[in-house]
């Protein structure tokens, strides 16, 4: 597949979190002082006001929180896929942590490869890391 919105990845700021999924880690921006999880990651925490982070390995598992079913018209490199589902994700560290992804029947399958119908708010899924052109992305499986 080619065409797709990526994301970049040598901004220093996200940087370890996309060499943490080439590894098939979710890893998240936790501030020291406060304990705060951040998604996306921000250079001060919103809670302390300190500068001071780490990247800390999550479990990957996590609820649908929302879901949208997108369909044509899209960008070229969607429309082949559509419809296909675009979830929400509640992290279970945290119930204010959340990401984007979608909902997939394995971490090598492409995005229509589940029913986008029969995804539901509240189901339980786990991380996997797909290969897309020379990234790697998070997504997400039933559990």
């Amino acid at each position: 597949m080619s065409g797709f919105l990526l994301p970049d990845d040598s901004d220093p700021l996200t940087h370890p979190f996309w060499e943490g999924a080439r590894r098939g880690e979710l890893l998240m921006q936790r501030f020291t002082a406060s304990g705060h999880y951040c998604w996306p990651p921000r250079p001060m925490d919103p809670v302390s006001r300190t500068l001071e982070y780490e990247w800390v390995p999550l479990s990957g598992r996590g609820t649908v929180w929302s879901i949208a079913i997108p369909h044509p018209p899209l960008l070229p490199a969607y429309t082949d896929l559509a419809p296909y589902n675009v979830v929400v994700v509640e992290l279970e560290e945290d119930p204010h942590l959340r990401m984007v992804g979608n909902v997939v029947a394995s971490a090598d399958a492409p995005l229509n490869s589940v029913d986008p119908h029969s995804v539901q708010i509240g189901d339980p899924v786990q991380v996997v890391f797909a290969p897309v052109e020379d990234m790697v992305l998070p997504r997400w499986v039933k559990r």
